[in-house]
């Protein structure tokens, strides 16, 4: 294994744990002696990572810094590449121009021959069919789920029956012709999915929802192996 390799491992292995771990322990599921897992760890923080912690007491690596270009795989650049591309055809605008922007600034991080590898690389997005337009802003639904509030719908089914709803949404799902909200409704008192081409109008209400989000994603996600199960029996 080259440095390299070894010093992506070691932060991959960081990034697993929120808590602090110990350095024996890291340095046993690298493969490598204490003393040498010391110096990876001073590399790293050398290079930006914000890994904290001292012999004796344990590292823990903390969010939010700017990844050293080493971190990048040759399968990871096409994976960015690719899922960058898909965002940019089959996502709203303000995703789809969000994800350009990324990409430019992950290419200008890049050594010479990774950016390379990213700008020429041969994925790509084949055609799809058309996504029905929306008519609210999915901005707008987006802010909802980061922020956990509560939205006020006025929804058209499938039948074209108009009603309102207040739910509380946890996940946007994106299909190949549609996209679809998934949240709490509280008129059904149940989880449902809105198609998001057939909401006429969201309002964010200031009231946040009173469970959070992942709960809600995981109560979500059981109910579906649930009704699965059943199907498959």
């Amino acid at each position: 294994m080259s440095r390299s390799e070894r010093l992506f491992d070691l932060l991959d292995l960081l990034r697993r744990h929120r808590h602090p771990v110990s350095g024996k322990v890291l340095a046993q599921e690298i493969g490598v002696s204490i003393r040498t897992l010391y110096r990876d760890i001073a590399s790293l923080q050398a290079q930006g990572a914000h890994i904290e912690g001292e012999p004796g007491v344990g590292y823990v690596l903390k969010p939010g810094f700017l990844l050293p270009p080493l971190m990048f795989t040759l399968e990871e650049i096409e994976a960015l590449a690719l899922g960058s591309r898909w965002v940019a055809e089959r996502a709203d605008g303000r995703l789809g121009t969000a994800a350009r922007s990324a990409l430019a600034r992950i290419a200008a991080v890049l050594p010479a021959d990774l950016r390379e590898e990213l700008e020429t690389s041969a994925l790509l997005i084949g055609p799809g069919p058309m996504i029905p337009g929306d008519a609210v802003d999915p901005a707008l639904l987006r802010k909802a789920i980061r922020t956990e509030r509560k939205l006020r719908l006025a929804y058209s089914d499938a039948s074209a029956t108009l009603s309102q709803r207040v739910v509380w949404p946890f996940a946007l799902a994106f299909f190949d012709q549609v996209r679809v909200l998934i949240g709490w409704c509280e008129l059904r008192g149940d989880f449902r999915s809105f198609r998001t081409d057939r909401i006429h109008d969201a309002e964010l209400l200031d009231a946040r929802y009173p469970r959070r989000r992942q709960a809600l994603l995981k109560a979500w996600r059981h109910a579906q192996c649930r009704v699965h199960d059943a199907a498959g029996n």
